[in-house]
């Protein structure tokens, strides 16, 4: 059975729509060719082409925050942290805070952060001396979840890296439920 993908999906559509642009069928004694008209692509194709080019823009994005992620420059978590940029605060303690993502990818979609950065601006530069905040990331995570109230089913993620698409490096868990949840991710 042949595998699709969003490139053939996208080739197929050109495809169709490079056939339908040759006549349209007469209307009252008159033709009109098609790309005079709106042409639509089925939902599914859309939705594929719509897909693919999200995941471009998250890449990019993704791209360039890395090169820019060990400068020192405040990120927009610094930000919100110092309440120069508004946010809509779920929890919040001396050490976390947790507010609503402003890009949802679910019904709940809570961005979960240290206060203070400490050289934690991804996982993977995690140290020893920094497993206390780390754990309380987590028990914030079940907090929110709590106060959510999706603590029958939710899911806590962290991107690291460019190849994760993390897009801010300041490290931060997504607190992500309120519907089914599909497996695998990404």
């Amino acid at each position: 059975m042949a595998a699709f993908n969003s490139f053939s999906l996208l080739r197929n559509s050109v495809a169709v729509r490079t056939l339908a642009t040759i006549r349209a069928p007469r209307l009252g004694g008159h033709s009109l060719p098609c790309a005079h008209r709106p042409f639509h692509l089925p939902l599914q194709s859309r939705r594929a082409i719509s897909r693919v080019s999200a995941t471009n823009d998250e890449e990019a994005s993704a791209r360039a925050a890395a090169a820019t992620a060990d400068t020192g420059a405040p990120t927009i978590f610094d930000k919100i942290i110092a309440k120069e940029i508004p946010s809509s605060i779920v929890y919040e303690d001396e050490r976390v805070l947790a507010f609503r993502d402003i890009n949802p990818q679910a019904p709940v979609h809570v961005l979960v952060i240290p206060k203070f950065k400490d050289g934690l601006t991804q996982l993977s530069k995690a140290e020893a001396r920094q497993r206390d905040i780390l754990g309380e990331l987590l028990y914030a995570a079940k907090i929110v979840a709590e106060r959510e109230g999706i603590l029958d089913g939710f899911r806590v993620v962290i991107n690291n890296g460019p190849t994760a698409c993390q897009s801010v490096y300041h490290l931060h868990l997504h607190v992500l439920g309120g519907r089914q949840m599909k497996w695998p991710p990404g």
